[in-house]
């Protein structure tokens, strides 16, 4: 298995791993997460760009894509809650989508916390697969933040520094 940066030579595989991921959403009772255009071919190309756009491939097959980057993310500067640490700049995950293997999301984690302490995630309150997923690695809702187009998502984040009992929510501040 590896991980590589996505380029755009990949965008029409991208487009077709994305749709069949919103298509997933919506069989789940999550249809408003994504819509039917999300990510946009525009964010997929800034996201090549800045070289945060990853694939995680197994030989030829296609097992998923996903964003990472460590720093700041203007979205969570704001929450309703409290994250599990102070750090502004941390490891963030955005815009997972599998193939539809196993394990994917687990796999995806442990390349961005080998590169992370802490890593932060959000999802929609209707995304129960994700949550799920979040929860089982580790992940604990610290609250809920407004992402760009103005709707709500609970705010996820995990630290390799930081040991908790695992009830799944942030301490108090």
């Amino acid at each position: 298995m590896e991980v590589i940066l996505a380029k755009q030579q990949d965008l029409e595989m991208l487009d077709g791993l994305y749709a069949r991921a919103r298509a997933f959403m919506r069989e789940h009772g999550n249809g408003g997460q994504w819509g039917d255009h999300y990510p946009s071919r525009a964010l997929l190309l800034e996201d090549i760009a800045r070289e945060r756009l990853y694939l995680m491939k197994d030989g030829d097959e296609l097992l998923g894509a996903f964003v990472f980057f460590v720093g700041e993310e203007p979205a969570y500067r704001a929450i309703d809650g409290k994250w599990l640490t102070d750090r502004a700049r941390c490891g963030v995950i955005h815009r997972v989508a599998s193939a539809g293997r196993g394990g994917f999301l687990r796999r995806v984690v442990e390349f961005c916390g080998a590169r992370a302490e802490d890593l932060r995630i959000d999802t929609h309150r209707n995304n129960a697969p994700m949550r799920g997923a979040l929860e089982k690695l580790g992940f604990m809702a610290c609250g809920t933040v407004i992402v760009d187009d103005g709707t709500e998502r609970i705010a996820y984040e995990k630290s390799s520094r930081i040991s908790f009992a695992p009830q799944n929510k942030c301490r108090e501040g």
